[in-house]
Formats: structure tokens, sequence, C-alpha cells
């Protein structure tokens, strides 16, 4: 009983950050890993799987309500992310993503340091990008950053809200609408396979799944109410966090 109260806080506050900027992870994965540690690893990502995409499309759905969601972009890159999420499953089987554990630290910095310095960034939503040329722009960054959330994962979510700054010119409450789109797309492909596999605990994952609506809510609300200039500062916190987390997985663990 003790255990599942404590995966259902720490769902509820995986769902509020993640609602806004992404990397609800950083929070969900690592409670579950440490009160289910005899447990297969294969089951416990299939299981917060099931709990973030109900967090993650209830945080879309509230989004779309009060936010104009591009979905010129949005519907091209969930396609893309899509497929190669199960492109990027199928290859993890076949090659060590270690490699990945040492260069992740060092593009999470430059990305913390490119949207520090540049203090206008996301600041105001002037899209640059319309017709094939949006479209192309979406099925690339999706097809990136599916592969990269199936083939390694951490970050997936930051990596979309900035990317949807950086390259299609998105505030940063627009481009958090569009990454939570996108990230339903590649959590639905990664659960698509757990399920077929068999790695899912569903009574544990529709209640950390509950949990995770609620911190969802919360968490778009606080991001409507607050602006572009609340989601981006939080960015920076969880992308700073994630710099400490991924360094320390990859050289000092």
């Amino acid at each position: 009983m003790v255990e599942y109260l404590v995966l259902g806080v720490a769902a509820f506050s995986a769902g509020l950050v993640d609602a806004v900027v992404g990397g609800g992870g950083l929070i969900q994965i690592p409670v579950i890993f440490s009160v289910f540690q005899g447990t297969a690893p294969a089951t416990l990502l299939g299981t917060n799987k099931l709990a973030s995409i109900f967090g993650t499309a209830a945080a879309a759905v509230n989004y779309a309500r009060r936010v104009r969601i591009a979905w010129s972009t949005a519907a091209p890159a969930s396609v893309s992310a899509l497929v190669f999420a199960f492109l990027g499953a199928y290859t993890v089987t076949r090659i060590p993503a270690d490699f990945m554990r040492g260069l992740l630290p060092v593009v999470l910095i430059a990305v913390a340091a490119y949207t520090f310095w540049k203090k206008d960034l996301g600041s105001v939503h002037a899209p640059l990008h319309s017709g094939v040329r949006e479209q192309v722009w979406a099925v690339i960054i999706g097809a990136a950053i599916g592969f990269y959330d199936g083939f390694f994962g951490p970050g997936t979510g930051s990596f979309l809200v900035f990317l949807f700054v950086r390259f299609f010119g998105f505030d940063f409450l627009a481009a958090s609408a569009v990454a939570k789109v996108v990230n339903v797309a590649c959590n639905f492909a990664a659960l698509v396979w757990f399920g077929y596999s068999g790695h899912l605990i569903w009574q544990l994952g529709l209640m950390m799944a509950v949990c995770q609506v609620c911190g969802s809510i919360l968490g778009t609300k606080l991001a409507l109410k607050h602006g572009s200039g609340f989601v981006r500062r939080l960015f920076l916190v969880v992308v700073t966090i994630l710099i400490f987390k991924s360094g320390y997985d990859a050289f000092l663990k």
C-alpha cells in the first residue's frame, strides 16, 4: 500500500512537470525502479509508458482547448515519430545504446547554453515555415526524436520543446502543446511493443495513469496561466537536472 502511495505521488509530480516542459521520466522512472527492484526492467519501463501516455494525452487535450495547436506541424511529426520510435526500439535490440550515455549530457549542455543566452528565444510566436517546407521539417524532427525515444529516451519531451522553438519559431507555450501531441505518438509506439511482449503491470500502470492525468491537468493550467516565460524558466531547470542526472549515469555510476 505504501509503495502505491509513493508511486502515486511520483506519477502526479511527473505528470505536472511533463505537461509543461517534458522530463517527467526524471521523477517517475527512478521511483518505480527503486520500489520494484526485483522486477524486470522492461516490465517497469512498459508500466511507466502506460501511465505516461495517459498523462501526455490529457495534457495534449487540455492544451488543444486553450492554445491553437499547429496541426500542420504536429500531424506529420507524430506519424514520423510513431514509425521511427518502432525502428529505434528495434535497433536498440541489435546495437547497444551505451555511447548515447556519454553524448547526452554534452547535447543537453549545448541546449541549455543556447536557451540561456538567447533571452528572447521562444518569447514570441512567429512560425518560420509553412506548406511543404513546414511538413518536411516536421517529418525530419519527428523521425529524429521518435528514433531517439525508441532507442534511448531520456529528455524526449524537453528536446521536442526546444526543437519546435528553435527550428519552427514557436513560443515555448505553443511548442509545449505540439510536443505533447508528438510525445503521445512516441509513447504509443513503445506501449504497443511492451504490451505485445507482455511487459506491463496493468493495475499499477492504470493507478499511476490516474495520478499522472491529475498532475498533467494542474501542469497545463500553470503553463496556460503563466505563459511562455514560465515554461522557459521551468525548461531550463529541467534541462539542468537532466544534465546532472545523465552526466552521473554516464561517468560516475
